[in-house]
């Protein structure tokens, strides 16, 4: 990791292609190395879970509609989804010199999932409060992160007493790790441990999302 975070503080000082043409060679043996990381935790998480794949991200920048032209990003960054349609939820890891974190859950769910979710607080947040208030959640997350719409969606009532995860348009876990604890020896095992501690949200929203509300099954 040592190299990356080098290579990726350097990168953000000369974010221009001439630059980086000049040290293709060593980007390329930092994303094989990079590759290596990722797929060994691919490999642990898939004994624990069924994971359909693993998408490891590009490092070019997509700048046609965005105000920053900077043609690179400054971090590597993996995602690894689950087997639809009856586990749901997706990991991701982020690595980034001040702002490396691991997290996964619902990031753009689709209309109707989002609905089926909101319906499910709308009659009960028993199931989801237990798991984000158990000690290893709140030991590795804190709380449950996501963007919220401004007002109470359509049909739903502002003064509803789980309003605020009602409002909710994405479901989130994250846990930030700082630079030192990126660089040490520990920290695959400690990413490993991030993502098994998402397991009983994933579940429990993988059950939401595969039942009706009279909790008979869609699949």
């Amino acid at each position: 990791m040592k190299k990356t975070f080098e290579f990726l503080n350097h990168l953000k000082e000369n974010n221009n292609r001439e630059w980086f043409t000049t040290h293709k060679s060593e980007f390329d043996s930092i994303v094989k190395d990079n590759k290596v990381f990722f797929n060994q935790i691919y490999t642990e998480l898939q004994e624990y879970d069924n994971l359909k794949g693993i998408h490891i991200f590009r490092i070019y920048r997509d700048v046609r509609f965005s105000k920053d032209q900077t043609p690179y990003k400054t971090n590597f960054g993996v995602g690894y989804s689950r087997s639809k349609p009856m586990l749901r939820g997706g990991y991701y890891i982020q690595l980034e010199p001040g702002d490396s974190f691991v997290g996964g859950g619902f990031w753009g769910p689709e209309a109707k999932d989002l609905l089926r979710i909101r319906k499910e607080f709308e009659i009960s947040t028993t199931e989801i409060e237990k798991i984000t208030s158990d000690k290893t959640f709140v030991k590795y997350f804190g709380k449950l992160d996501g963007d919220s719409v401004k007002t109470a969606p359509r049909g739903f009532d502002k003064n509803h007493p789980a309003i605020d995860l009602i409002r909710k348009k994405q479901y989130l876990v994250l846990r930030k790790f700082t630079d030192k604890e990126v660089l040490s020896n520990n920290f695959q095992k400690e990413v490993v441990l991030t993502l098994l501690a998402m397991r009983p949200f994933f579940d429990y929203m993988s059950e939401v999302l595969t039942t009706d509300l009279n909790g008979e099954p869609l699949f």
